[in-house]
């Protein structure tokens, strides 16, 4: 105030105006300011509120409190102000708002303790706790800014920058020309914010520059001799380096490289660099630079249009050294491939897309860590076994709808033969909006036609050394039969059309009984051609098959559930019955089982009409299934669902009973008259905890067939599950020993952005870990880092040793400047 005192007391040629509570607005550029000064406003209460200039070196600046909004600025060329006083110098033509200033023009707001301006030079100058705010919503703090009336040029001392997206800027001075080229002497900058407790701390990184220039026509930072600090600390140095400025979501330019260790093709190094052809296409190329097998070229095209999106990736590379792949499909000078994926929207219900891959060999993905497998983490936990290549049509209706595509399988094993060709398959389906006969009516089609070259078995012979009879390569192909294999894939082609129509109602009585009667019809056309290679006709029947199947049923679901409330919750418990009358299964176990291999009886599935998971088979027969369902809700939060049944064939032919090419069914528990017992109990006492059991055992000796139980603890920093499984041997599937396990993951939040986990699987027949992971990794709004381990067993056929494996990932990312990982992984350890 000091200041402004001796500038009130000056010998100014000129004449002070009267304090007065008004704004003023001042005509383009201030030069009417001589005719048009209309008063002074003085804010009562509003107190200077002083800011700390940042220094040069770090970021120890406490960020200023924002003032309350002006109203909102008019781009109509005038300036509107508001000070405790102005004084206007007419022999120098100088004009000075002291007190408190806010000045807005065009989008632009100043404030500070005292500004000038200079009718003659056209140019500002503001004094004291100056806060500039643009239109974009960027705020530049300083202790002295002079700059033209248009904002195009001047300095600023001792200022930092705020940006609308929270990148902050500090400078011991910065110079502006051109009206878009602006040079910080000594500049840092930053896109974490400053920590609350200590504002003079420096922040998590920063950059700090001899010279940082901003170009904002290029939109581009320039930095010259920078550092790249951590809490502080110099880490890096680089003489010279550039990125976009914040305001650019995307710019061509180099992005992070890429780093990443394999054996059997060295340490790589990859360094994409990404073109920005038009706003609505681009392009990245990422060559990778391999220690042993040369260079790998990748590049990427991605393109948006008005109706949807599609991009394709080509890799290509000349190994320098294929005898690291020898025996392998590896093995060659020249490997590459092309995917590619679109979609596309109709209208507002009707999308049509694609995806497509296309190899030289089907182990280049996994051996140069490429598409799927480029995460080595997520690869190892579940290694994907085939690629696909669809076109398909997709509808979605409000109670409808329809699906077709054409699929092509590259597998990855090796065996393309025997994987089949799918042209196509076409699901649909609808649910009537009115009522048929009072209840609801619904109808579904499927329509499949496959091809596979190759007949596919799997093994399941008790007898030592035997799994060879099911390879392509056996050489006794005879002895394929259904006590040493499956035929899991039928050689030839395979046609089915299925459609089913559905109704049910429910009632409730008088004294809350709930009676629900159901129909459905349902019709199979097939026809099979099955070619007849060696061990075929064991199975299946080879030539010309046609068949059509008719399974009419009716049934009726009865439930009667009892309430309990008690002051300290309410029960129900609910006995269920269910009847289903309908004929034997048509061609049970002679037709080809392609989609419906997949069966595991329990608690979820006991109700369901027909249990088999495809259309390829069809339960038949008259079976009823009965249970009782108890949930109970406490007042306090939380509850408990325990579920107990079990199911009987009543009359005619049991479809689990009777052996298919897959053998689906046998040993799933239903194969009997009378099944197994399944149960199921969940139980939530609240918001942390959950518990969770499934169960099925013999219906004769009480015998564990098949358990699973699990726990889940969700606390604010911590979180555990663990899994117990316990499944019974089930050699005509394949399974011939029993296998029990346990998989347990854990996560540690061990401060407000550490986060450790792990995860291990305990095998308890073979009395090892067979896998385990553990990582740990920091985030916040600025920074990302991420550091994990994994290792596992893979096994070989036959008694070949158990190899160990290991993937290692670090993944490091700054905000605004970009995101790098590197990946490392092996085996070989015995």
């Amino acid at each position: 105030m000091a200041a402004i005192a001796a500038l009130q007391r000056s010998s100014l040629c000129g004449r002070r105006t009267p304090l007065r509570r008004r704004w003023f607005r001042l005509p383009a550029i201030l030069t009417a300011l001589t005719a048009t000064i209309l008063g002074v406003a003085t804010v009562v209460g509003l107190d200077a509120i002083t800011a700390t200039p940042a220094a040069a070196q770090s970021f120890t600046f406490n960020p200023r409190p924002p003032k309350p909004k002006p109203p909102p600025p008019q781009h109509n060329g005038q300036m509107l102000v508001q000070a405790n006083e102005v004084d206007y110098d007419y022999n120098n033509s100088r004009v000075s708002a002291v007190g408190n200033v806010q000045l807005f023009y065009n989008g632009t707001g100043v404030e500070a303790d005292k500004v000038i301006y200079d009718q003659k030079t056209k140019r500002l100058h503001a004094e004291g706790n100056v806060r500039m705010t643009d239109a974009d919503g960027k705020v530049t703090y300083a202790n002295i800014l002079d700059l033209s009336d248009d904002y195009r040029d001047g300095f600023v001392d001792s200022l930092r920058v705020d940006t609308a997206d929270a990148t902050r800027m500090a400078a011991t001075r910065a110079d502006r020309t051109k009206g878009n080229y602006t040079v910080f002497e000594n500049g840092v900058y930053t896109a974490c914010a400053p920590c609350k407790d200590d504002p003079k701390k420096p922040p998590l990184w920063q950059v700090k520059g001899a010279r940082i220039i901003h170009d904002q026509t290029e939109k581009m930072l320039y930095f010259e001799d920078a550092r790249v600090e951590f809490y502080g600390v110099p880490l890096a140095y680089m003489p010279f380096f550039s990125t976009p400025d914040p305001t650019v979501k995307r710019k061509s330019g180099f992005l992070m490289p890429y780093f990443t260790s394999v054996d059997n093709f060295g340490i790589g190094v990859e360094v994409p660099y990404y073109f920005a052809l038009a706003p609505n296409y681009d392009l990245t190329v990422s060559p990778r630079f391999t220690t042993r097998q040369g260079v790998l070229m990748q590049g990427e095209f991605r393109q948006r249009l008005l109706d949807g999106a599609y991009q394709i990736r080509a890799y290509g590379i000349d190994q320098l050294d294929q005898k690291a792949y020898a025996g392998q499909p590896g093995d060659r000078q020249f490997r590459g491939g092309i995917d590619t994926k679109g979609q596309f929207a109709l209208n507002d219900k009707w999308v049509w897309g694609w995806d497509g891959v296309l190899l030289s060999d089907y182990y280049f993905f996994s051996d140069y860590r490429l598409s799927q497998y480029k995460d080595p983490l997520q690869s190892f936990l579940s290694l994907p076994t085939e690629a696909i290549s669809q076109l398909y049509l997709t509808g979605v209706g409000n109670r409808s709808y329809f699906d077709a595509r054409t699929i092509y399988y590259l597998s990855f094993s090796g065996n393309q033969n025997q994987v089949p060709v799918v042209a196509p398959v076409i699901d649909y389906n609808n649910v009537i909006n009115h009522s048929v006969l009072g209840g609801e009516f619904s109808y579904k089609f499927n329509f499949v036609n496959l091809t596979r070259d190759q007949a596919q078995f799997d093994p399941i012979s008790t007898l030592a050394n035997t799994s060879f009879l099911c390879t392509p390569t056996s050489a006794d192909p005879m002895a394929r039969t259904p006590n040493n294999c499956l035929l899991r894939g039928i050689p030839g082609t395979y046609t089915r059309l299925t459609a089913e129509a559905r109704w049910r109602k429910s009632y409730t009585d008088s004294i809350g009984e709930i009676w629900t009667p159901f129909a459905s019809l349902r019709a199979d056309a097939i026809n099979a051609d099955i070619s007849n290679q060696q061990g075929v006709s064991n199975f299946v029947q080879p030539g010309t098959t046609d068949a059509v199947r008719l399974m009419p049923t009716v049934g009726l679901e009865y439930r009667y559930p009892f309430i309990n409330v008690q002051p300290w919750g309410t029960t129900t418990i609910e006995p269920i019955a269910q009847i289903i009358i309908r004929p034997n299964e048509t061609f049970a176990g002679r037709l080809p089982n392609e989609d419906a291999q997949s069966l595991v009886f329990d608690a979820s599935n006991l109700f369901s009409v027909d249990k088999f998971s495809g259309y390829d088979r069809v339960e038949g027969g008259s079976r009823a299934n009965v249970g009782v369902q108890a949930t109970t809700q406490f007042d306090k939060g939380g509850a408990i669902n325990v579920l107990f049944g079990q199911s009987y064939q009543l009359f005619g032919l049991n479809s689990f009973a009777v052996a298919d090419l897959t053998n689906t069914g046998v040993d799933s528990g239903l194969q009997r008259t009378v099944s197994d017992y399944v149960a199921s109990v969940n139980y939530s006492p609240n918001s942390i905890f959950t518990f969770s059991t499934r169960a099925r055992f013999d219906e004769a000796t009480l015998n564990v067939q098949r358990f699973e139980a699990e726990g889940r603890v969700n606390f604010n920093r911590w979180s555990a599950s663990i899994l117990y499984g316990d499944y019974a041997a089930q050699p005509d599937l394949g399974y011939l020993t029993r296998r029990r396990g346990i998989l347990g993951t854990g996560s540690l939040k061990i401060a407000s952005n550490w986060v450790v986990q792990g995860a291990a699987r305990y095998d308890l027949e073979a009395n090892q870990i067979n896998q385990y992971s553990i990582g740990a990794g920091y985030v916040d709004d600025c920074f990302v880092l991420g550091l994990n381990y994994m290792t596992y067993y893979t096994y070989a056929a036959g008694t070949a040793p158990p190899k160990l494996s290991h993937a290692f990932m670090l993944q490091l990312g700054l905000r605004t400047l970009g995101q790098t990982r590197g990946g490392s992984s092996g085996s070989g350890i015995q």
